[in-house]
């Protein structure tokens, strides 16, 4: 399998530490100049395209790491070139977008999977197989944080550009969004409120979505672009009727324990036992979705779940654009 890497900026050379724990060949990488392209492209030892359309008849995969708003256009033209895809989160900036990605690529039978990577970290995957064994029995609230420093503001910066990025409530929560429904299933409402300050010495951007799912289980979902570089923190709760999972990231020690807390007030907590960290969640990611198409069988993330977290991140913006709760309607069966 050869693969090329589209955007050679901190995820692209992430998922190239990936794929080089794998069989693949990496074959090359298309940046916006060249110069960009150069220090990925000597580490790994792969040429520098000029562009996609010059990368896509050497390659049989394309992992998509470019700014989100280049997502679409350039996986239209992968499935046209016949290429699998791997695409990064968000997987378009736009569900109407995303469809006509879907669309494309299964007119073309070619896969394309989505990198929505907290599936992988092992706290959050150790908690999902908690909750699927029945250990807290039915989820009923869950509670998600997400929170880091602005990202810097260099001329040109396309996270700050909302229509490109989509801003807080859909770069950096999309995350939340997405685990929020692999927990507690297809969401129906979304609520949201956003605070932004503009200080020049301590901007603040911080978000709240309250996700209704249909099973009726409630996600208390917050973002904030607030804290101090490099401060990287997350929290979780997942509360169902008969037992609570907590984790915290500024708690929890390297081996990967979750905290069980089960009905009955003399009922001691429980620790849920995971494994030492051996790889980063990307690499185990890469390997996956390398596993996935060498073997042509399903990984954990589906262009389907990134369609879906896309529809939620729009009725986010949406909701705190009107102050109103925002109906999901549900998706065509475009993938088949």
């Amino acid at each position: 399998m050869k693969v090329g890497i589209a955007g050679a900026g901190f995820m692209g050379t992430t998922h190239a530490a990936g794929w080089k724990e794998t069989e693949a060949e990496m074959i090359g990488v298309v940046a916006e100049t060249v110069e960009e392209a150069a220090a990925l492209a000597a580490q790994y030892g792969v040429e520098i395209y000029p562009d996609l359309a010059a990368m896509l008849p050497d390659i049989d995969v394309v992992d998509i790491c470019t700014p989100t708003h280049l997502h679409h256009a350039m996986v239209l033209q992968a499935a046209a070139a016949g290429k699998h895809i791997i695409c990064e989160k968000p997987l378009a900036r736009a569900t109407a977008q995303g469809q006509e990605m879907i669309q494309a690529c299964r007119k073309a039978d070619v896969r394309l999977l989505v990198a929505h990577v907290v599936r992988f970290f092992p706290e959050y995957a150790l908690a999902k197989a908690a909750v699927a064994e029945g250990q807290i029995g039915r989820p009923g609230v869950l509670r998600l944080h997400r929170g880091s420093y602005r990202p810097k503001k260099p001329v040109g910066n396309w996270f700050l550009d909302e229509a490109k990025s989509g801003g807080i409530l859909m770069d950096l929560m999309i995350h939340d969004y997405d685990y929020a429904r692999w927990i507690a299933g297809e969401v129906e409402t979304v609520y949201a409120r956003r605070v932004t300050t503009q200080h020049p010495q301590a901007p603040i951007d911080y978000g709240l979505a309250i996700l209704t799912h249909r099973t009726g289980a409630l996600s208390h979902i917050a973002g904030a672009w607030a804290y101090p570089p490099p401060t990287f923190r997350t929290r979780m709760e997942l509360a169902g009727d008969s037992g609570l999972i907590e984790f915290d990231s500024d708690v929890t020690a390297p081996i990967q324990n979750l905290i069980l807390r089960t009905g009955g007030s003399n009922a001691p907590d429980v620790a849920l036992p995971g494994s030492p960290v051996s790889e980063s969640p990307y690499t185990t990611q890469i390997k996956e979705f390398y596993a996935s198409l060498i073997d042509n069988r399903p990984s954990r993330v589906t262009a389907e779940d990134g369609l879906a977290a896309v529809q939620i991140a729009e009725a986010a913006i949406q909701s705190a654009a009107s102050g109103q709760p925002v109906r999901l309607e549900a998706l065509p069966e475009v993938w088949g």
